[in-house]
């Protein structure tokens, strides 16, 4: 094995948390329940997503004063989510832990 690779190798043993691309964000909701997607900001429920899914955020919309994000999962668009119960870091931010119980009982 060459040099190089055995650093490369060595390196990726060190490497703990995943890093979000640009756009992605974390489904966070405090309710401990399914994030509803919908099909145009607070209309029809289309599916749910489950806490600690990664979405990629495809647009912005407000709402009064709620924040709402169309987002797709896979390559595949799904609708529109509350904005608030997502963590959207910035490129290069890590993941500390992924949410899986309501944020107070963290």
């Amino acid at each position: 094995m060459t040099l190089l690779l055995r650093i490369a190798v060595v390196l990726s043993l060190f490497t703990v948390s995943p890093v979000f691309a640009a756009g992605e964000c974390l489904v966070d909701d405090p309710t401990g329940t399914p994030l509803n997607v919908r099909a145009e900001p607070n209309g029809a429920i289309l599916t749910t997503l489950q806490n600690g899914m990664n979405v990629a955020v495809l647009e912005e919309r407000k709402l009064g004063t709620k924040r709402w994000l169309l987002v797709s999962l896979d390559g595949r668009q799904l609708g529109w989510i509350f904005g608030a119960y997502v963590v959207c870091p910035k490129a290069g931010d890590e993941v500390k832990a992924a949410p899986n119980q309501p944020a107070e009982q963290r």
